[in-house]
C-alpha cells in the first residue's frame, strides 16, 4: 500500500485532504483513482489507512478506514555526522531512518571533502529532509526525523544535550564501544552518536568533543567509512536496547 506524508495540522477532520507536493505526487505521478486504498503518517507516529473519495487536479481526499497511533522507540538517537563526498549522506540519512534515528545533525568539519557555504546550507538540509521523508514513506516508519541545518563542528558541540554521549574515535585510549553500551543503564533516554570524516577528527576536534561531555570509543580494529560508523553505532543501539 502506497504510503504518503500529511503533516499534523491536516488531521482536524474525519475525511482527509492531502493535497501540496503529496498530493501532486499521488494525483498525477502515483496515479491514484478514486476507491485506491493509500496510508497516510504525520511523521509523529500518527497514522491511518483509507479509501480515495474525491480527486482533484493535485489534491485527493481519502475516508478513514483504520487509525493508529505508533510509540517512539526508546532511548531517543541523534546522530551528528561529518557530511561525507558524494551522495553518501543520501545514504547516511535513509540508513538512519530505517534504524529508527530522531534527529540528524549534518556537520563540517576540519577534515570534511564536502564544503557547505552558509548560502547553501539550507537547500542541502532540505534535499536530506526529503530524502528522510522518502526514506519514511519507504520503510513504514512513521516518525519523521528532523535534520538540522548544516553547521560547523564547534557550533554543534556549543549546544546543550542531555543523555549518553560517544564518539567514534581512532585515538589511542577510546573504549570498546560494547564496553560503554553496556554501562548504559536501561533508562537512559537520549544517545548522541559524533561521527568524523574519513580522516577523522583532528586533535583539536577531539579535544572540544571531549570538553563538551562526548565520550571516544572504539568500533573495531578495521577503519570503518564514514557510512558504515554510523549505520554500525545506529544498529548497536537499537540492539542493545531492543
Amino acid at each position: 500500500m502506497d504510503r504518503f506524508f500529511l503533516s499534523p495540522d491536516g488531521w482536524a477532520s474525519e475525511a482527509l485532504s492531502l493535497g501540496g507536493e503529496e498530493g501532486h505526487h499521488a494525483v498525477r505521478v502515483m496515479r491514484k483513482k478514486v476507491g485506491d486504498e493509500i496510508e497516510l503518517f504525520d511523521g509523529r507516529g500518527r497514522w491511518a489507512k483509507g479509501v480515495v473519495r474525491e480527486l482533484g487536479r493535485s489534491v485527493l481526499t481519502v475516508e478513514k478506514v483504520a487509525e493508529g497511533s505508533d510509540e517512539p522507540l526508546f532511548p531517543r538517537v541523534e546522530l551528528a555526522v561529518s557530511v561525507p563526498k558524494g551522495k553518501t549522506m543520501d545514504l547516511v540519512v535513509q540508513k538512519a531512518v530505517e534504524l529508527g534515528v530522531n534527529g540528524i545533525h549534518p556537520l563540517i568539519t576540519s577534515n570534511s571533502v564536502v564544503k557547505v557555504g552558509a548560502d547553501e546550507a539550507e537547500e542541502k538540509s532540505a534535499k536530506w529532509q526529503r530524502v528522510a521523508l522518502e526514506a519514511c514513506k519507504q520503510c513504514g516508519q512513521n516518525f519523521l526525523p528532523e535534520v538540522a541545518p548544516v553547521k560547523r563542528l564547534e557550533d554543534y558541540l556549543s549546544g546543550k544535550r542531555e543523555g549518553s554521549k560517544v564518539i567514534a574515535s581512532l585515538a589511542p585510549g577510546a573504549v570498546p564501544v560494547r564496553e560503554r553500551l553496556e554501562s548504559l543503564g536501561d533508562d537512559t533516554k537520549e544517545v548522541h552518536l559524533l561521527v568524523g570524516p574519513e580522516g577523522d577528527f583532528t586533535e583539536d576536534e577531539t579535544r572540544a568533543a571531549l570538553a563538551a561531555g562526548f565520550e571516544p570509543v572504539s568500533l573495531g580494529e578495521i577503519v570503518l567509512r564514514v557510512e558504515t560508523a554510523c549505520l554500525f553505532l545506529a544498529s548497536v543501539i537499537r540492539y542493545r536496547f531492543g
